[in-house]
Formats: structure tokens, sequence, C-alpha cells
């Protein structure tokens, strides 16, 4: 069974939208061409803020529940942590070419 992802989004209005998907990049795709949810259809454009990997479909949809009944605070401190883990893999990366280098 091929891993599921949950995401948020945060849209053009800056509210944020939380789904499960089993491709990131294809789902916001299909939220910005307008035949995502409705609630993304007068939103648009969306960005894919926040992407965390589960197992399977049954572990997404737990965790996107999960998600849902956070805090909007709660969501952004999610959101917050994501994008600085993924600037610290960047530096580190960036680091050990410079070293190979």
């Amino acid at each position: 069974m091929p891993a599921a992802f949950v995401y948020l989004m945060r849209c053009r209005d800056g509210s944020l939208y939380c789904g499960w998907t089993t491709d990131p990049k294809a789902r916001e795709a299909t939220h910005n061409s307008g035949r995502g949810a409705a609630y993304t259809r007068s939103r648009r454009p969306v960005r894919l803020v926040y992407l965390e990997r589960l197992r399977d479909r049954s572990a997404a949809l737990k965790r996107e529940w999960a998600i849902k009944q956070l805090p909007r605070q709660a969501k952004l401190l999610l959101v917050a942590r994501a994008k600085s883990s993924s600037a610290l893999t960047a530096e580190k990366s960036q680091q050990r070419r410079r070293r190979a280098g």
C-alpha cells in the first residue's frame, strides 16, 4: 500500500486548508485548477505549506482529523516548524557540498 500524506495549504486569504493525498504535487495542482475542495475553489491560489508522510490512508485520515481539531495557532506552529526544519536540512546539504567541493 502506498504512503499517504497529510498536508496544509495556505489559501489566498491566509486561511489554512487540511487534507490528505498520495500525491502532494498533483493535489496542489488540482486545488489550484478549481477541481479540489469546495473550500479552496474560491480561495485560489493555494500553496502547500506543510506535508507529513504517513504509512497508509488510514493513518493519514486519523492524522488529518487530529490536525483539523487543532486551533489555528497550533496549525501555524506545525507550518513554522516544518519550514525551519527544511531550512536546516538545506543548510546542512550546502555545508556538505562545500566540504566535499
